[in-house]
């Protein structure tokens, strides 16, 4: 038990590191985008003394290093700035489209977890037959596909042809179940696809992995059917594989977030990170993407210590 805590304390600790690390790239790298963001917010007819004014009460002409240690210790503080092109807390412009790209990668993990799972379990009961074949042959081809083109693919048959769905996800005020699933359903079916090929593959690896130890087939040789032996034996001793893969899949889903939300220009934070590019809104655009960094970190660390937890060996002692 020592063993698992200090490794799990490692991780812990390696990842406070990284993401140290992450936001001095997040910030150098958002610094050097082209543009003047004292400019964008006041238009190209603003005076030079008007721009140099509005980039001193800002901090802007700051040192780099001494405009990094601000951020930092405001991010540290609850306190992420104020946006640059809408004069207002950057926490309440991420807090009220927070709630929307959560809302969207609920509904695709909730969608993408089970289907990718009982995908992943039959080819791997199936090992080497046509359904493995098949469920192999779709899985590579949902994984080489990129989500801007299924997205775009998606768009073209759905809306565009056969005027089923709109293009664009509008949610109103007033909106009903029907609302909401006119206006989920291309960008969730567009990441549940990516999502779900590459969970079931690592899903198939990792009970393929447990089908294949001595225990399972004794449980055969006992007179056990093929899917009592998963359920009752290789399942169980794949939980932490299987959650493994389940938290790696879900960090994808992260970038895959940005790409869809784009696309459909639905109101999440993604595409809010996206105008703090247009608008050379550095603050906003920091904070965005220190937010999906630490989702990313947090569902990695999740994975490793799932691995970890799952490790006979090391719940042993050895």
């Amino acid at each position: 038990m020592k063993v698992i805590l200090r490794l799990i304390a490692q991780r812990i600790g390696v990842s406070l590191i990284t993401l140290l690390i992450v936001s001095a790239v997040v910030f150098f790298i958002a610094n050097l985008l082209p543009g003047d963001a004292a400019q964008e917010m006041l238009g190209q007819s603003a005076t030079p003394e008007a721009v140099a004014e509005l980039r001193e009460a800002y901090g802007l002409n700051d040192p780099p290093p001494v405009r990094y240690a601000k951020w930092l210790g405001g991010l540290l503080t609850g306190d992420a700035g104020v946006s640059l092109a809408n004069d207002r807390p950057v926490d309440a412009l991420i807090g009220e489209r927070l709630s929307k790209s959560l809302l969207l990668a609920g509904f695709t993990a909730v969608l993408a977890v089970p289907f990718a799972m009982v995908l992943g379990i039959v080819s791997a009961m199936y090992s080497g037959s046509r359904i493995d074949k098949a469920v192999n042959i779709f899985t590579l081809s949902m994984v080489a596909v990129p989500e801007f083109l299924l997205a775009t693919i998606l768009v073209l048959i759905f809306a565009v042809e056969l005027n089923w769905l709109p293009s664009l996800s509008y949610i109103p005020r007033d909106a009903t179940a029907y609302d909401y699933f006119r206006a989920f359903a291309m960008p969730v079916v567009t990441l549940c696809i990516v999502l779900s090929a590459q969970m079931a593959r690592l899903t198939r690896a990792a009970v393929v992995e447990q089908l294949s130890q001595p225990y399972v087939e004794m449980a055969l040789l006992k007179g056990a059917t093929l899917s009592r032996a998963v359920l009752r034996h290789a399942l169980p001793n794949a939980v932490g594989p299987i959650v493994n893969a389940i938290a790696l899949s879900l960090s994808y889903l992260l970038g895959g977030v940005v790409i869809v939300e784009v696309i459909f220009n639905y109101p999440g934070v993604a595409s809010l990170m996206v105008d703090a590019v247009t608008n050379r809104d550095m603050p906003l655009l920091q904070a965005c993407a220190m937010l999906f960094c630490v989702g990313y970190l947090i569902l990695v660390l999740i994975a490793d210590i799932s691995a970890i937890v799952a490790n006979p060996k090391l719940r042993k002692g050895g």
